[in-house]
C-alpha cells in the first residue's frame, strides 16, 4: 500500500493525485509549472487545481500569476479522512431521523419484491470491484467461490480484500478459489487461510465471484497489467438467487474436473506434471456392448413370468462361461467392451509427450527443441525420426511395424508421444499449426507431422 493508493481509495482521480504529488512539500508553484511537471496542458492543470481547492486540499495566493500549494501528503490524507468522516456522520444522522419517523412495516412488501426482482449494477475501476468483493466476503453466510483466472489473485492481496476473505474462512464460511496457477502467482496461494480450497484449471481465464445463492460478480473487462491500478476494469454485479444458482451449478461442474492445488503446484515446485490423466473411451451404448459380450440375446419380458428353475440355471451357466472366456481373453476382451486400446495407448503417449515438452520448455530455439525431442525418442528405442523442408517443414515417424489384432499397440503409444510433445509446444492458436498424416500402414508404418508456420 502506498500514498497514491490511499488517495485513490479516498475518491481522488488519478490526475488529482498527480497534482498533490507535484505540490506536496514544495514552495508555491504556478499552474504552468505544475502542468510542465505532470506533462499536461495548463488548462488541465487549472481544472485539477480548482477541484482540489473545492475540497480544501489546495490553497492559492492571489498573485500575478497565481501560485498554488498543498500540505504534506500525510496531512492531505488526514484532511480527506475528516471529510469522509463528516459525510458519513451526516448520512447516518439523516438516516436515523428518517428511520425513526417511518413505520418499518412499510418496507416488508418492498423487501420481498427485491428478492424476486434481480438487480444489476455496473462497477468500474478495480478498487470499487474489490470493495464490493470485501463486502460480499463480510456478508457471506454459507460459502463464497472466487474465479480468479491467471492473475486475479494479485489484486486480492492489495488492500484489505485478502483479509476479508480470510476472515470469512475463519468464521466458518466455505471459501473456494478456482484459478489458473502460474509460476509467478503460486506463492500467493500459500498465504491464504488454511481452510480455503484451491483448484487449478488450464482452460479457465474468466474472473468472478459467487456468494451463497444470492449475489454474483462477473468481470466484463480487465486491464492487461495485473498489478496496475485497474482503471479500465469493469464488472457486472447481479443480485438474483436464480442467476446465482445457475452460476453455482456451472462452477460445480468445472470444480469437479479441476485439479487440487497441491497436485497442480508440483509443475512449478518439482518441475513435474502430476495431474490425473483422464482417458476417453469409445462412444455408443455400453449396455448393448455388455449384452453382446455376455451373450444375452433375449429381451427382458415386460410382464412377470412363472419361475423356471431349468431356464434360470441354464442362463446362469451361459453367463458364467462367457465371463470365464473374458477372464482368459487378455487385451482382446477389453476391445469386446468397446474400449479402443489403440486410442488409450495414444492418449497415454500424449501425456508422456506433454511431460517431455514441459521438461524441454527452457529450450527456446525451435530446431534445438525438435532435435532434443527426437534424440530422446530415438534413445528410448521407439523408432526412427527425421525431418524435411518439402513440401513444408515436417517430421517423419517411422515404425518397424503396425501390429493389428491381439497384440498391445505399442506403436500408438510411441506415436502419441510425438503428437503430445508437438501439441504441447505448439498449442491451438499459436504461430505454428501441427497436422498429423498417416502416410502408410503396410508393410511398415509411416506417419508425418506437418508444422505449418503462420
Amino acid at each position: 500500500m502506498d500514498w497514491n493508493q490511499i488517495l485513490s481509495d479516498s475518491g481522488l482521480a488519478e490526475r488529482e493525485i498527480a497534482v498533490i504529488g507535484a505540490l506536496s512539500g514544495k514552495s508555491n508553484m504556478r499552474a504552468s509549472e505544475v502542468a510542465k511537471e505532470l506533462g499536461t496542458t495548463r488548462l488541465e492543470a487549472y481544472k485539477s487545481l480548482e477541484e482540489l481547492q473545492d475540497i480544501g486540499l489546495v490553497s492559492v495566493i492571489a498573485d500575478r500569476p497565481m501560485r498554488f500549494s498543498c500540505p504534506r501528503i500525510d496531512k492531505a490524507v488526514e484532511h480527506l479522512i475528516d471529510i469522509r468522516r463528516g459525510q458519513l456522520s451526516r448520512i447516518e444522522r439523516s438516516f436515523n431521523e428518517i428511520q425513526s419517523s417511518i413505520d418499518k412495516s412499510n418496507f416488508v412488501q418492498e423487501d420481498t419484491q427485491d428478492l424476486e426482482n434481480p438487480k444489476f449494477t455496473i462497477l468500474k475501476e478495480r478498487v470499487r470491484i474489490l470493495n464490493r468483493l470485501e463486502k460480499m466476503a463480510e456478508n457471506a453466510e454459507e460459502d463464497i467461490v472466487l474465479i480468479l483466472g491467471k492473475f486475479g489473485i494479485l489484486p486480492i492481496f492489495r488492500g484489505n480484500t485478502i483479509q476479508s476473505i480470510n476472515d470469512a474462512a475463519e468464521r466458518g464460511v466455505r471459501v473456494r478459489i478456482l484459478a489458473q496457477l502460474d509460476r509467478r502467482t503460486i506463492r500467493f496461494y500459500r498465504d491464504i487461510h488454511g481452510s480455503i480450497e484451491v483448484r487449478h484449471s488450464d482452460d479457465l481465464d474468466a474472473q468472478g465471484v459467487v456468494k451463497d445463492t444470492s449475489e454474483v460478480i462477473q468481470y466484463l473487462s480487465s486491464d492487461e497489467n495485473p498489478v496496475g491500478k485497474g482503471k479500465n476494469d469493469a464488472a457486472l454485479v447481479i443480485e438474483s438467487s436464480q442467476f446465482a444458482e445457475s452460476q453455482r451449478n456451472l462452477i460445480e461442474a468445472i470444480w469437479e474436473e479441476a485439479i487440487p492445488f497441491e497436485t497442480a503446484s508440483k509443475r512449478y515446485t518439482e518441475e513435474k506434471i502430476t495431474d490425473p490423466l483422464r482417458l476417453t473411451l469409445n462412444e455408443g451404448s455400453f449396455l448393448e456392448k455388455i449384452r453382446d459380450v455376455l451373450m444375452i440375446e433375449a429381451e427382458l419380458p415386460e410382464d412377470d413370468t412363472p419361475f423356471n428353475l431349468e431356464a434360470f440355471m441354464a442362463s446362469g451357466l451361459e453367463i458364467s462361461d462367457a465371463r470365464k472366456k473374458l477372464n482368459l481373453g487378455g487385451i482382446g476382451s477389453l476391445e469386446a467392451f468397446g474400449i479402443d486400446i489403440t486410442s488409450l495407448m495414444r492418449q497415454v503417449g500424449n501425456r508422456v509427450g506433454q511431460e517431455l515438452s514441459f521438461s524441454l520448455r527452457g529450450v527456446e530455439q525451435e530446431i534445438d527443441f525438435l532435435n532434443e525431442m527426437m534424440d530422446w525418442w530415438e534413445h528410448a528405442g521407439m523408432g526412427t525420426l527425421s525431418y524435411d523442408l518439402e513440401p513444408e517443414f515436417h517430421i517423419k515417424v517411422q515404425f518397424a511395424e503396425l501390429p493389428e489384432g491381439g497384440g498391445l499397440p505399442i506403436w500408438a503409444l510411441d506415436d502419441g508421444i510425438i503428437e503430445g510433445a508437438l501439441q504441447a509446444r505448439y498449442p491451438e492458436g499459436s504461430e505454428i499449426t501441427v497436422i498429423r498424416e498417416v502416410i502408410s500402414r503396410e508393410p511398415e508404418g509411416l506417419h508425418r507431422y506437418n508444422l505449418i508456420m503462420a
